[in-house]
């Protein structure tokens, strides 16, 4: 298959354009280095320096004898967009290319701005360009667990079945976004379901829990085909953070009760489900759902486990309980549905002892390189925006 990956500088877009690369499919990745500019701006750091997109795509050629082709561009300039369209003509494309953090997007207005014009704009040159070009193209779209939010009811896959006044009918799941990153993906979601409807295109949501884990089958084979390992308090994920506390002696941050749950999956199902659901595309016309997660955990949950990961490596880690910087529930029913997946074939890789416990060595092995300083929460939602 030609496949077209956009955001493929990211965490997860390097790791899928191998993926499919390695899998003989034709790959051509995307990227305008956005996200590298907002790490500068706020003075991230990642856990590992992440060479160039242009220095692991060569590596990837070295060391495989497979080509990725690289197109450098904007989402948000139509036509960029339009002409990489009518080039490639592509059978899948799979987009990343949003600006990712919640707490980015609630740092400033300039910030929220930015997330929903990058997020919002970009998509709708994408679906006007796979119109125009190729309307047969499967979008598969990364959109988030956090559009539900945390209703009082189970969480379905993307559509609820409602019985109203004597009458039925099949309507989208409520939405409840907890920032302008995810009222940005609610956006999306309306954008791409409407325009599947009156234009017949195809598309899945994959709506994502919180992805672990920065080692897959080819990011191990040669280290300058890593991936980004974020800790800090802006584009970091919790469980990242909490491994990066515990090896600098810092106690684990748990917000407020720590009882906010969540969906979770490891890198390696994530490169999976996009698979999955590149092989076995929607039909014209449908706008397709699927939860992409494989365990549910409290904060606190996981606090605890790195507690222990910690006890076991012969580490004393303290869980320090920190007034919430977010607006949210910090204890609510959770459960949401996610058959789907698995009914095209899903195995999941489970948050075991042994995948703690080697992500822990290998953040102990770069310790020297941690900025403490980039830890700890920095970003309140209910502060005032300049």
């Amino acid at each position: 298959m030609r496949v077209l990956i956009l955001g493929a500088d990211g965490y997860l877009g390097w790791p899928t354009a191998m993926h499919f690369s390695n899998k003989g499919d034709d790959v051509v990745a995307v990227d305008n280095f956005s996200k590298r500019f907002w790490e500068l701006e706020l003075g991230i750091e990642t856990l590992e320096p992440v060479p160039t997109l242009h220095r692991r795509i060569a590596r990837w050629r070295q060391v495989t004898d497979r080509v990725i082709e690289l197109r450098v561009g904007d989402l948000t300039n139509h036509r960029f967009v339009y002409k990489l369209l009518e080039e490639i003509r592509p059978d899948a494309i799979v987009h990343y290319a949003e600006q990712p953090s919640a707490p980015y997007s609630m740092h400033s207005r300039t910030n929220a701005v930015n997330t929903q014009v990058n997020n919002i704009v970009g998509t709708l040159n994408l679906l006007f360009a796979i119109r125009s070009y190729c309307p047969n193209t499967h979008l598969v779209k990364l959109g988030t667990m956090g559009e539900y939010g945390t209703p009082n009811i189970d969480i379905e896959e993307g559509y609820i079945t409602i019985n109203h006044n004597g009458r039925s009918d099949v309507l989208p799941f409520p939405k409840q976004p907890g920032s302008f990153y995810h009222l940005s993906k609610v956006h999306d979601t309306h954008n791409i379901a409407f325009v599947c409807n009156i234009w017949k295109l195809a598309a899945t949501d994959l709506n994502q829990g919180v992805v672990y884990g920065i080692e897959t089958a080819d990011t191990a084979r040669d280290p300058e085909l890593r991936t980004a390992f974020h800790y800090d308090s802006v584009f970091g994920t919790v469980l990242n953070r909490f491994l990066v506390q515990a090896v600098c002696g810092i106690p684990l941050t748990v917000y407020g009760e720590g009882g906010q749950t969540r969906g979770f999956l490891n890198i390696n199902d994530t490169l999976r489900c996009v698979e999955l659901a590149v092989r076995n595309p929607a039909k014209a016309g449908e706008f397709r759902v699927l939860n992409q997660f494989t365990e549910q955990f409290s904060v606190l949950d996981l606090a605890t486990r790195v507690q222990a990961a910690g006890a076991r490596g012969g580490m004393k880690v303290e869980i320090a309980r920190v007034a919430n910087p977010r607006v949210e529930k910090e204890h609510h029913y959770y459960n949401a549905k996610h058959s789907k997946l698995p009914e095209l074939g899903l195995v999941p890789n489970l948050l075991t002892d042994e995948v703690l416990d080697r992500m822990l060595a290998t953040v102990r092995g770069h310790a020297h390189r941690i900025n403490r300083d980039i830890v700890q929460p920095s970003i309140a939602w209910a502060q005032k925006h300049p």
